[in-house]
């Protein structure tokens, strides 16, 4: 037996032997692909080798020198003290903090990936800076795929993180014996799966929630609405798919009319054009959508008209609102007609930011002595991944950081849990080899592509960059001479679509405050609203006031 094993050892050396690679000069020997180090410190040859396998390994690696971003890297004392420091912040989470949480915050970075996490890190400083979740104590993993697929959609994971229930794509508020589309299965109140909001409601929490894009969109929707197909927005929408909108009542209207929409109190993004009948032009000149010819705003004004409420359409009538006595307890706030624009083209006179969406909510809110769950998205981040625009996406997540940092700063951590994730992932990598604080939005500085021209550290793998650097026949698109930074540039993907899709890894979750241990580890998407029902002492499930754990 040990002979043949010799004879195949000296069989399979042979064959290795007679690689071509092998005949390369000493260097060539010495370059593993897979781990290029010879850029780090050689010259690209002035001539070119005979063989072209040894050209295109000497051209794709220029020279390049990494340095540290500060001196005092170079130390080991430095990387030492910096473990202390995270070992201290580590031994402290052996204090669990048990107390019932009075408030709960979620935060839903919508798309927010953790390649997203890790570039705009780079993007506001370096790779060692920190967001401000990024400081909790408690992270985890959410597996993120729907009832019936790998990839999920906005719809299905928002029944699943504010109800409990995995669902089918493309559907809210529904279990997954409801199909994407079937009027019949969303008019069955057997179907019929209820958020956190109603949990919270019912036990006396206020509640409300902030997004940066159409308050009908899918995410909010998840707190207050139950349909069959997430883009019926507005009864048009249902009317067009051959449905009758007084069977399956579309999106704004369970907003404004429905048992959980019209007990919220503080409702807060885009979308008016959901709430208006076609006939009526809004402050922005753009019409609405519904044609039944009802106006949901003035329905919810007139809901409320027995209390102190508000009705804000820009930033100046949203900050000029009385929230710090008792003056406001309902807040309606349509800022865009759509969903808002993106933080880097927002007119700051008529778009307020997510930090100043949700301290006026958290203003009112707090007025209930029973407490209050609060859900704030930040939408945009995903359509910014969509479009392939990573610095879109990138401002966008900084936004969002700055509102969760805001609302843990004037809470405490002692009776409010903060929960942050994202709803699913996106297909944008960061790749490559380059030197540290390299510029996120710009080409990777430590190697070149084998076509020799130089290639972007942010790729997509589908989406609509693809057209704008790939042109069949003809050579890549040469980033040099391009704009990186243009708002508008579509970043390289590798298959053709009209619009970047989601991806299907896991995504973080980062909780502070009462019970927020229960967030470490992996686990299921659904898990997440049971976990905060549990530590606020809510819900139909266990809690912390019904065991004694």
């Amino acid at each position: 037996m040990m002979y043949q094993w010799c004879v195949l050892l000296a069989i399979v050396g042979g064959l290795v032997s007679a690689s071509p690679v092998h005949h390369h000069q000493h260097a060539e020997e010495e370059y593993d692909p897979m781990h290029p180090q010879r850029f780090l410190f050689q010259e690209v040859d002035a001539q070119p080798a005979a063989d072209q396998r040894t050209k295109r390994s000497s051209a794709s690696m220029p020279k390049l020198r990494f340095e540290p971003p500060t001196p005092v890297e170079q130390h080991a004392q430095y990387w030492n003290n910096l473990a202390q420091d995270i070992l201290d912040r580590q031994l402290h989470k052996n204090k669990l903090n048990r107390k019932v949480a009075k408030n709960v915050i979620m935060f839903l970075g919508d798309g927010l990936s953790i390649p997203t996490l890790a570039a705009t890190r780079v993007y506001i400083g370096d790779e060692s800076t920190e967001l401000s979740f990024e400081r909790f104590p408690y992270v985890g993993l959410s597996k993120t795929y729907c009832a019936n697929v790998q990839v999920a959609d906005s719809a299905c994971t928002a029944t699943a993180y504010l109800a409990g229930v995995k669902a089918n794509y493309g559907t809210i508020g529904l279990t997954a014996a409801a199909a994407l589309g079937d009027c019949q299965a969303q008019n069955d109140t057997a179907n019929h799966v209820h958020s956190i909001a109603k949990w919270a409601q019912d036990a006396g929490l206020s509640t409300g929630f902030v997004t940066t894009t159409e308050v009908t969109n899918a995410s909010p929707a998840g707190m207050y609405a139950h349909t069959a197909n997430r883009n019926w927005e507005y009864n048009g929408a249902i009317e067009k798919d051959g449905f009758d909108p007084s069977v399956c009542q579309d999106i704004a209207t369970q907003l404004i009319h429905g048992e959980v929409g019209k007990h919220m109190r503080v409702i807060m993004g885009g979308g008016r054009r959901e709430f208006l009948p076609a006939h009526q032009i809004d402050i922005e000149g753009i019409r609405g959508r519904r044609t039944d010819g009802e106006d949901l705003i003035k329905h919810w004004q007139h809901h409320h008209s027995h209390h102190r409420s508000a009705y804000v359409q820009n930033r100046i009538q949203l900050l000029e609102t009385n929230t710090d006595r008792d003056e406001t307890e309902y807040l309606l706030g349509l800022f865009s007609s759509k969903h808002l624009p993106y933080h880097l083209d927002a007119d700051d006179q008529q778009i307020p930011t997510l930090t100043e969406m949700v301290s006026k909510a958290m203003d009112i809110l707090e007025r209930n002595d029973d407490g209050y769950f609060l859900f704030v998205e930040g939408g945009r981040i995903d359509h910014g991944h969509h479009y392939t625009q990573p610095i879109r996406a990138f401002d966008e997540t900084v936004e969002f950081s700055k509102a969760i940092e805001m609302a843990r700063s004037r809470t405490s951590q002692d009776n409010t849990l903060i929960v942050v994730t994202a709803d699913h992932s996106h297909t944008m990598s960061m790749s490559g080899y380059s030197s540290r604080k390299n510029d996120i939005l710009g080409v990777n500085n430590g190697q070149r592509a084998d076509d020799e021209l130089p290639y972007a550290t942010i790729s997509y793998a589908n989406g609509p960059g693809y057209d704008r650097n790939v042109q069949p026949g003809e050579p890549r698109l040469d980033l040099n001479r391009v704009d990186m930074r243009d708002k508008s540039f579509a970043f390289p993907s590798t298959v053709p679509l009209g619009l970047e899709t989601h991806g299907g890894d896991d995504v973080a979750v980062f909780a502070s405050g009462p019970w927020a241990h229960l967030f470490s580890g992996t686990y299921e998407q659904h898990f997440l609203p049971h976990a905060m029902a549990y530590a606020a002492c809510i819900g139909p499930g266990r809690t912390a006031c019904s065991t004694n754990e």
